[in-house]
């Protein structure tokens, strides 16, 4: 049969959800088209489930039989049993009833899948990432107002409007002198969060039309996606996903890799970097990008989830809540000492621990880094997924839950996150450059006896206040919050005792 591309196109297919390299998808894959005669196969994005990768599901009308994980010769079986007129509900993982023509991921009730939302991971695993045909574009038509009346935040590191309404960004921008240019910052070499590759790989159209809308409504003929140098797959995707929709979209964004740096991952060090600058870290500000950006000209700088919150705020206005601090959804991914990780979605009412439940531990829970690298330590994930929840928590929020287990040592994990921000910061400012050194010194000096908790404290207190970078801001952060849980672990060190076990020397 010949290859198909669309899969909203037919009410019976057979979609195999897979990243685009894996092999053993594409094994699967391989033998579903095999095996088909007259059921089209259509190979789709990845859902954020890991563990359910690759995920085939056979749908007929609207009903739909999920297979994590099958071996080729089941595969090929089921093909035959949907081909006779039967969806093989027999030995599925999930069966759901759903309306046949819907444009999103139907959810099961029990499993990885059902846990949060998929409003904007909605089409991710469901429809063809590279087939415009399965995507209904808005940028094309649809004003932003939507997303900026409602007072969507910025989401992701990368965002130059981290948690801060990105309206007034983008109002800043259309106003200053100067020919404004849209930035979609996807370069993160810290490999914890997987949001904006999901959404990249899952729904690529959507966050290009994301980027128009933007683009339209600061009148920018111009646009670029900032990507990691090292990755390569993601690069030749994008550049195939771009030329697939070029001729729907009304400005299409120029392809651009950065460093495979930490550093180079900060908003206004992108900027330095697509300039080409020689050394990479991040601005000064005042002025923000936003006023003076790429090149001296007004700049817009969202990450794809920032972009695909907007398309999906445009293309369904009564998506967000205008009343609520944090209109939307948080993509968060839970990583760690799990069998394998996850990507979900959580609705501003729900708790980080809800996230947990689409992975399983290797072993008990001891405590969780959430917010990335330098995020924030905690033992309870009680905490709802929005952007004052989590600072009110002293935890980050780029969409990070890093679960540990009992073997974990809470020094030995923040001096290692330590040691990595004296690593990995640009060396710019002298809270950065030194602040880091010191802290991961005083955290060197717990093994030698010696827990000086108020001087420790007191440097955090002077590297949030007064550095230029993310990495001098946020490197204290893992530290302090440890502290403030596991107190008792670091004192017992000063005693050359590990409670955990696991230090053998110092960091």
């Amino acid at each position: 049969m010949t290859q198909e591309t669309t899969a909203l196109a037919h009410s019976t297919v057979v979609r195999v959800s897979t990243e685009r390299q894996s092999q053993s998808g594409n094994r699967v894959r391989s033998a579903a088209r095999a095996a088909a005669d007259s059921v089209p196969v259509v190979r789709t994005g990845p859902t954020g489930i890991t563990a359910a990768t690759p995920l085939v599901m056979f749908t007929s009308g609207g009903q739909t039989a999920f297979y994590g994980d099958p071996s080729p010769a089941t595969v090929r079986d089921l093909v035959d049993e949907l081909e006779a007129g039967t969806v093989p509900t027999a030995a599925a993982d999930a069966v759901t009833e759903h309306d046949p023509e819907t444009a999103s991921l139907p959810v099961p009730e029990r499993g990885p899948l059902s846990v949060g939302r998929r409003d904007v991971l909605g089409p991710c695993g469901w429809v063809a990432p590279m087939e415009p045909a399965d995507w209904a574009f808005v940028s094309t038509e649809q004003p932003a107002d939507a997303a900026a009346g409602a007072g969507l935040l910025g989401r992701g590191r990368g965002d130059a409007a981290a948690d801060e309404p990105i309206a007034e960004a983008w109002e800043t921008a259309s106003t200053t002198d100067g020919d404004p240019v849209v930035v979609c910052n996807a370069n993160d070499a810290s490999g914890l969060s997987t949001g904006d590759d999901t959404l990249l790989s899952g729904a690529p159209m959507a966050v290009l039309d994301g980027i128009a809308v933007v683009a339209k409504h600061v009148d920018a003929d111009d646009a670029v996606i900032y990507v990691n140098e090292s990755q390569t797959a993601v690069q030749a995707y994008l550049r195939e996903a771009i030329d697939a929709a070029a001729d729907m979209l009304p400005v299409v964004p120029q392809l651009v890799a950065g460093p495979d740096e930490y550093r180079a991952g900060e908003p206004t060090a992108a900027l330095e970097a697509l300039e080409g600058a020689d050394r990479i870290e991040p601005r000064l500000q005042p002025p923000s990008p936003a006023k003076r950006g790429l090149y001296g000209r007004p700049t817009v700088i969202h990450t794809p989830r920032t972009f695909a919150q907007v398309q999906r705020a445009v293309a369904d206005p009564g998506s967000l809540d205008a009343d609520a601090a944090d209109p939307g959804t948080r993509i968060v991914t839970v990583t760690g000492d799990v069998a394998a990780p996850a990507t979900v979605e959580l609705g501003s009412s729900a708790s980080l621990a809800a996230a947990c439940e689409a992975v399983e531990m290797d072993g008990s829970f001891k405590m969780a880094c959430v917010g990335g690298v330098l995020g924030g330590i905690t033992r309870s994930l009680g905490v709802a997924p929005t952007a004052q929840s989590l600072r009110a928590a002293g935890l980050g929020t780029d969409g990070v839950v890093e679960l540990f287990d009992g073997d974990r040592c809470a020094v030995e994990t923040v001096g290692k996150r330590a040691r990595f921000a004296s690593e990995e910061n640009s060396g710019r400012c002298v809270p950065g450059r030194e602040g880091t050194k010191q802290l991961t010194e005083l955290l060197r000096d717990v093994y030698d006896g010696s827990f000086e908790t108020e001087k420790i404290r007191e440097l955090a207190r002077v590297m949030r206040r007064s550095s230029n970078c993310q990495v001098g801001a946020h490197a204290p952060r893992p530290v302090t919050t440890a502290i403030d849980e596991f107190e008792p672990e670091f004192r017992a060190h000063t005693n050359g005792r590990c409670p955990s076990g696991t230090c053998t020397e110092k960091l």
